[in-house]
């Protein structure tokens, strides 16, 4: 591979690294990592208790057999078949606590703000089209009263026109 194909080649993944994209992509997942223990202590510590108040705190030995007999051996091992719906009713708590803690903490406060920071820009832009309309609808009447006074003078001499230079050429 020749020197100058190398420094492309690094120079491209070096681009791919630092656009935004991925930087963000990088931060997000570092922080989803840190937020699914906060997320596993809220089911483990609140949601779990709440549920053992009506049967069990741990939510993964509701099961229920499929094919009996149900239990484990003297080895150790399963018999029967066992469906493990609770730890599916675990894993869906923690999801839907997952997507609740992030929509109404991180999605609907970022949401507002950026309806905020939308809603100023649009009301800047507006009052800068309402200066600038303001300032159009001052130079439209100059221009008539100019166009006004070179009517009425015959030749478009006024003495106001006159005493600008390059008055007549601006409009």
């Amino acid at each position: 591979m020749s020197e100058k194909k190398k420094e492309s080649v690094l120079a491209g993944f070096k681009a791919f690294l630092m656009r935004g994209n991925v930087v963000d992509l990088a931060v997000a997942v570092v922080i989803g990592a840190a937020f699914t223990n906060i997320v596993n202590s809220i089911v483990k510590g609140i949601i779990s208790p709440l549920v053992g108040a009506i049967g069990t705190k741990n939510l993964d030995v509701y099961t229920s057999c499929l094919k009996a007999p149900c239990g484990v051996d003297a080895k150790g091992e399963p018999t029967g078949v066992n469906i493990m719906w609770g730890s599916v009713l675990n894993a869906a708590l923690s999801f839907l606590i997952t997507a609740a803690v992030v929509y109404f903490l991180m999605v609907l406060p970022m949401a507002k703000y950026l309806a905020k920071v939308e809603a100023r820009r649009k009301a800047k832009e507006g009052v800068q089209e309402s200066m600038e309309i303001t300032e159009l609808e001052v130079l439209k009447d100059i221009r008539d009263v100019l166009v006004a006074q070179r009517s009425g003078n015959g030749e478009g001499s006024s003495s106001r026109a006159q005493g600008t230079p390059g008055a007549r050429d601006a409009f």
